[in-house]
């Protein structure tokens, strides 16, 4: 059976870094210090990556715990749950990887007393190349260590500008109920459902400008809605959602750079009595090659957009988006014909 696309890789369209001009208030946040220094955010990234390396080799979840937190968490241990269904040869030999820290490039905003610390990087995992995913890391005070909540691929646009002083640090700002903000992160999650939902006919093509992102996530739609004929159908809508967590940065025009995730479902469904749904290899996790009448896809999602400074749509930068649950009831017959 045919699966919703998720769109995890860059392709060849890589982004192109930008060297950012000082933020016009710089002066005001300069009294502020910064959530931690380069070097500190250097180290926490290459910690992630050596971490991550080992949790994945094993599929070692606690271990995963110790670097990975909200919706990135929930996304990795999808994976490792996906690979239990796989035979040992359907499964690909594991290969470490690294995230190039001498070309990240690094939004470090200055945090006050307080306030949640955190970070966020332009990341590449191929030495060399242009950073081509968005990442946000947080401390999490309790465990004294800093963990990836969120990582996001780019598809084709140009790094943010992020407005940083001459220190080279950058400006938080809150991402939701900001009267300062034009669109604050629950409206472009919504936004990005309807992406999902409507191929983008309501609030879709309202929040966002037209890029290429975005499209990516239409095309999901359009391809997926139809993939069945007249057999079956596909519908995908909006889910509850467990991480409520955005971040916010001041760019140079002043708008900000919104880091936000969602959760949507896609449910198939047969068309009439008499047809089943035969769930494919990656499903097996959960659906136990047992054929179905209608089965419902959960989707966890992090997704990132610039937002103007005045009233105009959002420009969705990037998004990655991984299957964290499959259920349906079964069929009475595994004989009758498949979708």
């Amino acid at each position: 059976m045919a699966l919703a696309a998720t769109a995890c890789s860059s392709g060849s369209d890589s982004p192109e870094a930008k060297n950012p001009a000082p933020s016009a208030s710089a002066d005001k946040q300069r009294e502020l210090p910064p959530a931690l220094t380069k070097q500190q955010a250097l180290a926490a990234i290459d910690r992630y990556s050596q971490v991550n390396n080992k949790a994945n080799a094993d599929a070692d979840t606690a271990l995963l715990d110790s670097v990975e937190d909200g919706p990135m968490y929930a996304m990795s241990v999808s994976e490792f749950k996906e690979s239990e269904g796989l035979t040992a040869s359907e499964r690909k030999a594991y290969k470490p990887w690294a995230y190039d820290t001498q070309n990240a490039q690094l939004y470090i905003p200055r945090i006050a007393d307080g306030q949640p610390r955190w970070f966020a990087a332009a990341l590449s995992d191929t030495p060399g190349k242009a950073p081509s995913r968005l990442a946000v890391f947080a401390e999490q005070p309790q465990h004294k260590r800093w963990e990836m909540v969120s990582a996001a691929d780019l598809y084709g646009t140009d790094l943010p500008k992020v407005a940083l002083d001459t220190d080279g640090y950058a400006t938080a700002v809150a991402a939701k109920s900001n009267k300062d903000l034009a669109v604050g992160a629950d409206q472009l999650r919504e936004g990005v459902l309807d992406n999902f939902a409507t191929g983008g006919q309501n609030s879709g093509k309202k929040t966002f400008t037209e890029s290429k992102t975005s499209s990516l996530q239409i095309k999901v739609h359009d391809e997926t809605v139809t993939q069945y004929g007249s057999q079956g159908t596909s519908t995908f809508t909006g889910a509850t959602h467990r991480y409520g967590d955005a971040y916010a940065l001041k760019t140079t025009d002043g708008g900000t750079l919104v880091f936000f995730s969602h959760t949507h479902t896609q449910t198939d469904a047969v068309a009439r009595h008499g047809l089943q749904l035969n769930p494919g290899k990656d499903d097996r996790a959960w659906l136990h090659d047992i054929p179905r009448s209608s089965i419902q896809y959960t989707f966890v999602c992090n997704d990132a957009a610039t937002v103007p400074a005045k009233s105009a749509p959002s420009t969705l930068l990037a998004y990655t988006c991984a299957r964290t649950d499959a259920s349906g009831p079964p069929v009475n017959s595994a004989s009758l014909p498949r979708v």
